[in-house]
């Protein structure tokens, strides 16, 4: 190849490949602000911004999450979040891979640009009022209390993350923790795809009388 006979233009050009293929990985694991937007945004037929949930959708299901706002992770029960799992099927939803450090719940480096493409999406005109579930998973490493402990603190760290930068009302945002409880690839427990943070549109608004 042309200009690359060398071993120095050999290097160069295998740096620069290097450099793309990270690139490239960096994208498809930093979801953009628009592509977040769109997997929460409802594909109800009419449904306009701010609109109430369907009416499928049974009123104590609504009070349930009602309870849950302003709620710690901690404080929520097992019994409690196996029923925000069930809430949560089929509703508008993402999984982000948010790198934290072992045993931490700081967010940095790609965690940080994930959560601030998030808080972009959650302050937008489209998500205006609505209500999310923020729920941190683990993989399988380690004992069951110490993953869940861990991923609630790792909720509870994005949500105070997008409430103070971006002022997203608290009661906006309900988290809860499920450790290594639901693995996302099963046959790999170790998978760094289990260490997500999953964001649910309830579909449900938050007005001023709530």
């Amino acid at each position: 190849m042309a200009g690359c006979s060398s071993p120095f233009g050999r290097s160069l050009l295998h740096a620069g490949l290097a450099l793309a293929l990270l690139a490239g990985t960096a994208r498809a694991e930093d979801p953009s602000t628009d592509r977040i937007l769109d997997a929460l945004t409802p594909r109800f037929r009419n449904l306009s911004v701010g609109a109430p949930a369907p009416a499928a959708r049974p009123s104590r299901d609504d009070a349930f999450v009602d309870g849950l706002r302003g709620r710690p992770s901690y404080a929520v029960s097992a019994q409690e979040r196996e029923t925000l799992a069930r809430l949560a099927t089929g509703r508008p939803q993402i999984d982000l891979t948010i790198e934290f450090d072992r045993g931490s719940d700081a967010l940095r480096g790609t965690a940080l640009t994930t959560a601030g493409n998030l808080g972009r999406a959650l302050t937008s005109e489209r998500m205006r009022g609505q209500t999310f579930l923020i729920a941190g998973h683990t993989d399988a490493k380690g004992s069951e209390a110490t993953n869940q402990t861990l991923s609630e603190r790792r909720a509870d760290a994005l949500k105070r993350y997008l409430v103070v930068t971006f002022g997203i009302p608290a009661a906006n945002l309900i988290t809860v923790g499920y450790g290594k409880t639901h693995l996302k690839t099963a046959t790999d427990p170790n998978s760094r795809e289990n260490r997500r943070v999953q964001v649910v549109n309830m579909l449900q608004v938050q007005t001023a009388g709530r």
